[in-house]
């Protein structure tokens, strides 16, 4: 386990978002949550969410009641199934307001092709599941941005491809600082490469 009481960030006072939708893909927020201990689920309402294994998570705050930012250390956004069939203009306004803060976001899988169409990642480096799902939409103009990557951090964006859950929170772990880079590291290569190495 990280020691979370350590960082450049106090993370037990500055809150994480954890922005849900219907269907929200809830293996790829598993490891971020565990380790950051000042977690809270947004949405657009605080009706519960149903993710896609089944899991229920309440809402803790709607977008509507989150309107100031100067507590927020970072907003994560797990993948889901309603990222392609919505465009959430209200969920896209919010995210821009946190990046116009130039707080943190950190988006994997289906959410990083709803940043795409909304065009939040036209001129940061990022990644996804595969560009055709970014090439496909409209108002996405950030083709030369694109890369075929696990992970990329570019600024104070995150992005991730759904087979990346690791190195996604990895990224996030080193962003809020919550232990030193040798035990962040060291956390890495064990879940990344297993307690069995043959």
């Amino acid at each position: 386990m990280i020691n979370s009481e350590k960082g450049g960030i106090p993370i037990n006072t500055k809150d994480v978002l954890l922005l849900l939708t219907d269907k929200w893909a809830d293996w790829e927020a598993s490891y971020a949550i565990t380790e950051v201990n000042s977690v809270k689920t947004i949405a657009l309402d605080k009706t519960s969410k149903s993710s896609i294994g089944g899991l229920r998570a309440e809402i803790d705050v709607s977008i509507e009641e989150y309107s100031d930012l100067s507590n927020l250390a970072l907003v994560i956004l797990p993948g889901g199934f309603s990222w392609q069939d919505n465009r959430y203009e209200e969920i896209a306004q919010f995210v821009k307001k946190v990046m116009e803060q130039e707080i943190p976001i950190a988006a994997i899988c289906g959410a990083t092709v709803f940043l795409g169409k909304h065009g939040l990642l036209d001129h940061v480096k990022h990644t996804g599941d595969d560009f055709s799902f970014f090439e496909n939409q409209e108002g996405y103009q950030g083709a030369t941005n694109f890369l075929e990557a696990q992970v990329v951090r570019d600024k104070n964006i995150i992005t991730a491809n759904e087979t990346a859950a690791i190195e996604f929170v990895y990224k996030i772990y080193q962003v809020l600082e919550i232990d030193e880079p040798k035990e962040l590291e060291d956390w890495y290569d064990y879940f990344k490469n297993g307690l069995i190495r043959e």
